[in-house]
């Protein structure tokens, strides 16, 4: 440093916050201007939140700082600063110390609170409340939430949220090791430079939530080539956005919920779909989910934009086109300026909807920078440090990066993705010199294609030998499992083709989504829903045969009631036909994890409630009967056992809903109104035998068949609705969930209805013989009334593996590829671990 160089800034002159930050801008002038990416390599790195080294000068941090006039900077941000702005001067390292010193004096005395001034007169008025002193400046201070503004569907979004995003990112990542990816503005697109004026490079992941954060509006468009890290961004994104309320509790003012663009269907309103996503992934109440929405509680990050298309294109994107457009009219809660969102989206599908002339309008976009030589050796370093066993392979990896087909290795590892088939490759024994070689006559894209298709051929095997199966027999062999994924990849593409001509596919009927209870359709379309039909209808037959021995229905009565009783029974049956026949079987109702206390305290007050209410059915068909069958003690016990059951059962169901969670009664009625129906025909056979037996005359049999039908309709409902939803204190639903419950659903309405026959069977059968017909009755009903989900995908999966598509053990199977990282769970779906694996496994080529 010579002798005649003015000193540098005294940072003790700063009088307010601006001219601190003003000295601090003077301080860098003074060192000659360093770039903010030689102030990021000097500042070091600190730890972040999570344990995670960060750098401690981001550049877009930097940049926002030193532009700011009204906030202090953070003590350790001045440290880093004025540190590295010392040491890129070549000032002396002794010195340091003693100008770190002035720094924190002058900063510190910004933030002493200022004297008191004298108290106002006191004027006659009513006490205000003590107000709390104000915080430093540049200082936080922790709020607490007030009890009268908690939004409890704001608080159970946030905390599914949270849940959800910590499953993801650790299935994609299998651990905490992230690629260093990196992003920067775009130039040439509108509103691209929105931010980071400077110009100053690439953000990484580490600062997308404050990057985010200081856009104005709020509206983000992530593009990036496949396997860039876009929907680990999205997640970061999302997880960086909910820290404070992890950190300190305060609730947010939106809450960003990640969503799948592929279960968009073209023409649906984006505020109704994302209402239905928030009900249906997340289990908010539907009321609650419309009025976030509404109310702009919500952040959309809208995930895979290129998913609703088919890939390679068959024509112009309409569908990512429509739902640009619903985006695009998407406002704030004034109406007047766009709604915050993010989106992602592929590259080579962004330039299509560049080319047709649609974007995301005032949004900025960013683009996600391919990995540098210098970023994959940290990721290899880190992944494999001193003392691996895989860490002699590094300098292998690093030769090929610099050899004569560098240029083609570099091409094939420059996303995340790659990398992590690359590494999974080696760790499973393969030799990075054979994975990585190309032609050197070849150009650089073509080497990467051939370096890139091996690479994904070595992924199956290389993930199976790493994820040994220990639960169940022995260990998958790599040629099974890659067949069974292969099957799997080409289902999805008859999905997407089924989809692409469906106005409202069924949820999860995606290009993506692997849904258990829509997996059916591998053991083929036709032969999968014949079986089931007659599958259904021997079961219904069975239990309408049971009804007819347990009720004596050919033995008493007139002609016209047994015309009567065949006649119901009839219907029932075609009822329970035109449910199997239907195209999608839904496996609805709740994920719950409900306390066993709870349990115990719904059964008790169902059966509290129950009990009085099926006292006074059985009094009402004693009247109606004329005491002629029974009299009034069987009245009262049976009635009230059947009251006692009904009313267990419901409470048990019921026990982990609370009100605003609850399906509505006509939401209940629209969402299975043929169901309800055979509910209630049901109803009306068990109400008319008793009145056939006591021969009644035709205003008692009116009366009661009606009032059996419609009791036995309203219990369906009831049924409907404590089963549905979800609860209060349900862990994210696993994808086999829905499915598990489905059959005992079923079960729980044959055997509660089962009850009722049993005791309408006593009044002119055995007890032996009565016991027998109602539990034949019970459970045939229920699984072909109340499980036809279930009993549809057992017979497809069957038949699948009987065909030797898929194994017999799908469930364990589908278990064992999330652990190897073949497949992941999103949300109440299985999907492949990434795109690009899919596509690979149903191209023609994959056998090579």
């Amino acid at each position: 440093m010579s002798a005649d160089r003015p000193r540098p800034p005294d940072p003790a002159r700063a009088a307010s916050v601006a001219e601190f930050v003003g000295a601090l801008a003077r301080l860098r002038q003074w060192a000659g201007e360093p770039s903010l990416s030689r102030l990021r390599s000097l500042g070091g790195r600190t730890a972040a939140s999570d344990g995670a080294m960060v750098d401690a000068l981001p550049k877009s941090t930097t940049s926002h700082v030193l532009r700011q006039s009204d906030r202090l900077p953070r003590w350790e941000f001045v440290r880093a600063f004025v540190t590295a702005c010392f040491r890129s001067c070549d000032y002396p390292d002794e010195l340091i110390a003693g100008e770190l010193e002035r720094w924190r004096a002058a900063r510190a005395a910004l933030t002493e609170p200022a004297a008191p001034s004298p108290p106002p007169p006191v004027v006659e008025e009513e006490a205000a409340p003590p107000q709390p002193p104000p915080p430093a400046a540049g200082e936080t201070v922790e709020v607490p939430p007030r009890a009268g503004n908690r939004d409890r569907a704001v608080e159970l979004l946030v905390r599914r949220v949270l849940r959800e995003e910590d499953r993801a990112r650790k299935g994609l990542l299998g651990g905490y090791d992230i690629a260093p990816v990196s992003f920067g503005p775009r130039t040439g697109f509108p509103h691209s430079d929105a931010h980071d004026a400077s110009g100053e490079g690439p953000d990484d992941l580490h600062t997308i939530g404050r990057f985010f954060t200081a856009l104005h509006p709020q509206r983000l468009l992530v593009v990036g080539e496949s396997g860039a890290g876009k929907t680990v961004l999205a997640i970061e994104l999302v997880l960086q956005l909910l820290e404070s309320v992890v950190t300190t509790g305060d609730p947010p003012g939106t809450v960003p919920v990640r969503l799948n663009a592929a279960r968009w269907t073209l023409g649906r309103p984006f505020e109704t779909w994302l209402a239905e996503q928030l009900v249906q992934d997340f289990g908010l109440a539907t009321g609650d989910a419309h009025r976030l929405v509404r109310d702009r509680r919500v952040l959309p990050v809208v995930d895979g934009l290129d998913e609703l298309d088919p890939d390679p294109p068959t024509g112009t994107p309409r569908r990512a086109m429509g739902l640009l457009a619903e985006l695009n009219r998407y406002s704030d809660l004034s109406g007047r300026r766009p709604g915050a969102v993010v989106v992602t989206c592929r590259a080579d599908r962004h330039a299509e909807l560049r080319a047709a002339g649609v974007w995301l309008d005032n949004a900025v976009l960013i683009r996600l920078h391919d990995l540098g030589v210098e970023q994959i050796a940290v990721y290899l370093a880190a992944r494999w440090p001193d003392g691996h066993p895989c860490a002699r392979h590094r300098d292998g990896i690093q030769a090929a990066l610099s050899g004569p087909v560098a240029g083609a290795v570099h091409a094939a590892l420059a996303t995340p993705w790659r990398l992590l088939l690359t590494v999974t490759a080696v760790e499973s024994g393969a030799d990075p010199h054979e994975l990585l070689r190309a032609d050197p006559h070849a150009g650089p894209r073509e080497g990467a294609e051939v370096i890139a298709r091996r690479l994904l051929a070595a992924y199956v095997p290389a993930a199976t030998r790493l994820t040994p199966r220990t639960a169940h027999g022995t260990a998958y062999q790599p040629d099974q499992v890659r067949s069974w994924l292969v099957n799997l990849a080409a289902h999805l593409r008859w999905q997407a083709a089924r989809t692409a001509g469906a106005d409202r596919p069924p949820p999860g009927l995606t290009a993506i989504d692997l849904v258990p209870h829509l997996l059916w359709p591998i053991g083929g379309w036709r032969l999968v829903r014949a079986l089931h039909c007659l599958c259904a209808v021997l079961l219904a037959i069975i239990a309408m045969l049971a009804f007819w021995t347990g009720s004596a229905a050919g033995d008493l009565g007139t002609g016209a009631e047994q015309a009567l009783t065949l006649a119901l029974m009839t219907s029932w049956v075609g009822i329970v036909t035109g449910l199997s026949l239907s195209s999608w079987p839904a496996a609805a109702g709740g994920r719950s994890d409900v306390p066993r206390r709870r349990r115990v305290m719904g059964a008790l007050l169902g059966a509290l409630a129950g009990l009085p209410v099926g006292v006074l059915g059985g009094l009402a068909g004693l009247l109606l009967t004329g005491g002629k069958i029974f009299g009034a003690a069987f009245a009262v016990v049976a009635g009230g056992t059947g009251g006692l059951t009904l009313g267990t059962v419901i409470g048990l169901t019921a026990a982990g809903r609370r009100g605003a969670e609850r399906m509505t009664v006509s939401e209940a009625i629209r969402a299975e109104p043929v169901t309800l129906a055979g509910f209630g025909l049901c109803g009306a056979l068990t109400g008319l035998a008793p009145l056939r037996l006591a021969q009644a005359g035709p205003v008692a049999l009116v009366t009661g068949v009606s009032g059996a039908f419609v009791l036995a309709f309203a219990l369906g409902v009831v049924f409907r609705i404590t089963t549905g939803g979800w609860s209060m204190d349900a862990e994210l639903a696993h994808p086999r969930e829905a499915l598990h419950r489905n059959p005992t659903i079923g079960l729980a309405f044959g055997l509660t209805g089962g009850v009722a026959a049993f005791l309408v069977f006593l009044m002119s059968q055995g007890l032996v013989e009565s016991l027998v017909c109602a539990l034949i009755g019970g459970v045939t009903f229920g699984l072909a009334f109340g499980a036809v989900a279930w009993t549809r995908t057992m017979i497809g999966l069957i038949v699948a593996a009987t065909r030797g598509l898929l194994p017999l053990r799908l469930w364990s199977f589908l278990d064992w590829a999330c652990e190897a990282r073949l497949l992941r769970v999103s949300g109440a779906t299985y999907q492949f671990r990434h795109r690009e694996l899919q596509d690979f496994l149903t191209s023609s080529g994959s056998d090579a």
